[in-house]
């Protein structure tokens, strides 16, 4: 399962590659429900590139992205610095009862929370305020949005959606019952992805991915006698590095009337069977780079051919995949 990825999080990639459009609607949307309080998670350097060059805001007097996304930079600030006062605090107290050498449980696990709180929090406050790119402002995590380029009314589209498909017309609890829905498994394409595949397909900019490997299993041996399974984070990256474009099927799922729930773009990896090199590193799965050249063909699907999209997938980029230990 691909947990984690590093991805081409500016749209404005997808336009200079491939003469993509913008939905701003979409995009607007999203940031404006953002900014009325709901927990949606956006990369960093989707919000920067927003803000660099914003799409055009939609009819009406309301605030444009910009301003939306100053906003929200503001009063997550906001709520950090209130957490770090509380948690400085909390390490303060737990420390001095801790010198008065009758220590108690309490303090022991406030002083070891806190004092990872505070560097965690000041750390999250140092990305949001500075304004020099990091690598990691573009690593997405199941349940967050980028930018997925789709077709619509007869060209490229990007448009932002979350990396969980939840299919339309199913209920918003299958977030729960199926959160492993971020990744479409091929050999389920036609199974529990039947509506979807053939139907709603979208490509994502991937320069590497992260897997959840068994430590044994990366460094290639059995467990030891009494050794537990301790899990590890891999970073498996192209060689030569590359943006691959990762074939992804995608939803819009509509809210049921009545519903306080809002309408949901979302979207899933197609994983397959693994090259041997990311097999013997412990990991069963990998995404599927297309090749270029079967970009539309992959967009624009037909139904009644479904053995065309699936010779797409065979016929992948086949890069080399090299790994290491995530940071």
């Amino acid at each position: 399962m691909c947990y984690s990825a590093q991805v081409t999080a500016d749209y404005r990639q997808y336009v200079q590659l491939f003469g993509a459009t913008l939905s701003p609607q979409d995009f607007y949307s999203l940031y404006f429900r953002k900014a009325q309080g709901e927990k949606l998670r956006t990369p960093l350097a989707m919000d920067r590139a927003l803000e660099q060059a914003p799409p055009a805001p939609p009819a009406g007097d309301g605030p444009g992205l910009v301003e939306l996304i100053a906003q929200l930079r503001g009063t997550q600030a906001q709520a950090w610095e209130q957490e770090l006062f509380r948690q400085r605090k909390r390490l303060a107290d737990a420390q001095r009862v801790l010198a008065t050498g009758r220590p108690t449980k309490k303090a022991q696990e406030d002083e070891r929370i806190a004092s990872a709180k505070v560097p965690q929090l000041l750390g999250w406050l140092a990305d949001l305020r500075r304004t020099e790119p990091q690598a990691r402002d573009a690593r997405i995590y199941p349940g967050w949005y980028l930018p997925v380029m789709v077709w619509e009314d007869g060209q490229r589209v990007v448009k932002p959606m979350r990396y969980q498909c939840r299919p339309a017309g199913k209920p918003a609890l299958y977030d729960q019952k199926y959160p492993g829905t971020y990744n479409a498994r091929r050999d389920n394409l036609q199974g529990f992805w039947k509506g979807q595949f053939g139907h709603q397909h979208g490509v994502v900019l991937v320069s590497a991915f992260y897997e959840n490997v068994a430590r044994h299993a990366a460094e290639g041996r059995d467990l030891r006698p009494g050794e537990t399974p301790e899990n590890t984070v891999l970073e498996f990256r192209p060689q030569p590095a590359q943006d691959m474009l990762v074939a992804c099927l995608w939803s819009r799922w509509q809210a049921p009337a009545g519903s306080d729930e809002a309408d949901l773009l979302s979207f899933a990896a197609i994983t397959d069977e693994p090259p041997p090199e990311v097999a013997a590193a412990g990991h069963d799965r990998c995404i599927i780079p297309l090749k270029p050249e079967h970009l539309d063909t992959w967009l624009r699907p037909n139904p009644r051919d479904l053995a065309t999209q699936q010779a797409l997938l065979d016929d992948r980029e086949r890069p080399w995949y090299a790994h290491r230990l995530a940071a």
